[in-house]
């Protein structure tokens, strides 16, 4: 893997310091979206200047103080084509659909170079939308690392600008299959609350009033001992948005350690670092013919075995694709 030149300019950042400031490092890492490990190392490599002077991290600027970042530019690595094999569940000239295993990263970032959808996308020798972020090629949504099920990936240029205003304009619906701990009062739960970077763990997310809006309709599928079935639909693409709502409101996603969902893992037998949220349900308008189309995800193995289990009886052991059993496709 070789390195690129830098592909974008240095970005300054400023802003003036409020009453009750935190400490700089959080200061910096809240207002432009950094973990707290960046903030401090751009404080500590000269690159914040407080009333145009050096501080530590540990500094509390008084308020009206300017604050100025310089982000230093990127150096991008090449994402090199490797042999993954994929599950295509559709594809045509224009898009590829998906079916992501839990596990792989949908993208190259620090920490996770290889390995990835992006680069498994380029193995495949095909054509990807150039637009976008270098070894973002052709993604138009994400889905977490350990989140299964359908991502829509764009071939063209074309493809990619159209998909991308029809996801801006809600005409592209994803619903998810989640379980959750507990029961929701009602059969339809609707939660519409912003979500942003966690101030006090960098690496999570949180319903905080300083976050983007967001908003998810929950519609009960099935009852079990353990927790409800639910059909998740993204009003909005927040990053953790689903798993946040359901643990903002004291029912996380089974085996969601992030969110409070992992104790009662081995309730339903699910593996380590695996909750049980998957993209079974995929509508959108084709970006040439302009007509819907519908791809459906059966259960992966894990989660199916963890809904068998989950049910009690209620979900027979052979049943190849119980979400279609329990109605989870019926509108």
């Amino acid at each position: 893997m070789t390195d690129r030149p830098p592909t974008r300019d240095a970005r300054v950042e400023r802003f003036v310091a409020a009453a009750d400031a935190p400490r700089l490092d959080l200061l910096v890492a809240e207002r432009l979206d950094l973990s707290r490990n960046q903030s401090a190392t751009l404080i500590a490599n000269g690159n914040v200047l407080v009333n145009s002077r050096r501080e530590k991290a540990s500094y509390r600027a008084e308020p009206g103080e300017e604050i100025v970042v310089t982000i230093p530019p990127t150096t991008s690595r090449e994402v090199g084509a490797e042999q993954i094999p994929l599950r295509i569940v559709f594809e045509d000239d224009e898009v590829v659909v998906i079916d992501k295993p839990a596990g792989m990263v949908v993208h190259p970032a620090p920490g996770n170079w290889t390995g990835t959808l992006v680069n498994a996308l380029k193995g495949r020798g095909k054509p990807l939308s150039s637009l976008g972020d270098p070894g973002r090629e052709g993604i138009v949504h994400r889905l977490d690392k350990e989140t299964s099920g359908l991502l829509l990936v764009a071939k063209t240029d074309r493809a990619h600008r159209v998909l991308g205003a029809a996801l801006a304009q809600r005409r592209i619906s994803r619903r998810y299959a989640v379980l959750c701990w507990g029961h929701l009062d009602d059969d339809e739960t609707t939660i519409d609350k912003p979500v942003g970077r966690d101030p006090r763990d960098r690496t999570r997310m949180a319903v905080i009033a300083s976050g983007k809006a967001a908003k998810t309709t929950f519609v009960k599928v099935a009852r079990f001992d353990a927790g409800d079935l639910l059909r998740a639909h993204l009003h909005s693409g927040r990053t953790h948005q689903i798993r946040v709502h359901l643990s903002s409101i004291g029912h996380p996603a089974a085996g969601d350690d992030t969110y409070g969902g992992g104790g009662g893992r081995k309730l339903v037998g699910l593996p380590p670092k695996r909750h049980f949220l998957h993209a079974a349900w995929l509508l959108f308008p084709h970006p040439v013919t302009g007509q819907i189309t519908e791809l459906r995800s059966p259960l992966p193995d894990d989660l199916r075995a963890a809904i068998v289990r989950a049910g009690a009886g209620a979900v027979a052991e052979n049943d190849l694709d119980p979400l279609a059993t329990l109605g989870f496709f019926s509108t």
